[in-house]
């Protein structure tokens, strides 16, 4: 097994892990589902499952298809295992700090807290944070066109899931989430 193979899988072991027992605790304890069932978040969910299995496709069969030389193995390496540090640092953070506000797209027939302490002082989408960077982690880790498209493509669905949720959040917290809007990015700077 090579060692991008290798990054790929402990990293999806331990993302997917902490969003897995997250769903699981959670929804055992609130006795209701966490994840909705609407259409964006299935296709993101579909989405986010195909660039991991063509990342580790990419990975297994080290294919040279579409590989950018960009950067020196040592390098990419370098830059991948620092983004997805901050992966799992966002990804964590926002598990933890949504609390049991956290909800996996949007269940109209839930009322959550607005939570903007934590990390969510400074995004308001953290956990789409970590998606993004994982995106530009496993990219720069096999520095392949494919990844890039697909990373462009994967902005997209977070996008609109992203909306989704700001609709449904502003419908729910009224005044306060657009004032909250107004002070927090949606991202990390934008």
């Amino acid at each position: 097994m090579n060692d991008a193979t290798l990054i790929i899988l402990i990293h999806q072991a331990l993302f997917q892990g902490c969003f897995l027992l997250k769903n699981f605790t959670l929804s055992r304890k609130l006795g209701a589902p966490v994840r909705g069932s609407n259409p964006e978040a299935r296709r993101a969910i579909l989405f986010f499952t195909a660039f991991i299995l063509v990342s580790l496709l990419l990975a297994v069969g080290n294919v040279q298809f579409a590989r950018l030389h960009l950067l020196s193995e040592a390098a990419a390496m370098v830059l991948c295992l620092l983004l997805l540090v901050l992966n799992l640092a966002f990804g964590l953070a926002s598990l933890r700090n949504l609390g049991e506000s956290w909800r996996v797209g949007v269940l109209e027939d839930q009322a959550t807290d607005l939570v903007q302490d934590g990390i969510y002082r400074f995004s308001r989408n953290p956990y789409f944070v970590a998606y993004l960077l994982m995106f530009a982690a496993y990219t720069v880790l096999l520095q392949n066109l494919v990844l890039l498209a697909l990373s462009g493509v994967g902005l997209a669905f977070i996008h609109a899931m992203i909306l989704k949720e700001e609709k449904h959040l502003q419908n729910l917290h009224g005044q306060a989430y657009r004032d909250y809007q107004r002070r927090v990015a949606r991202y990390l700077l934008v």
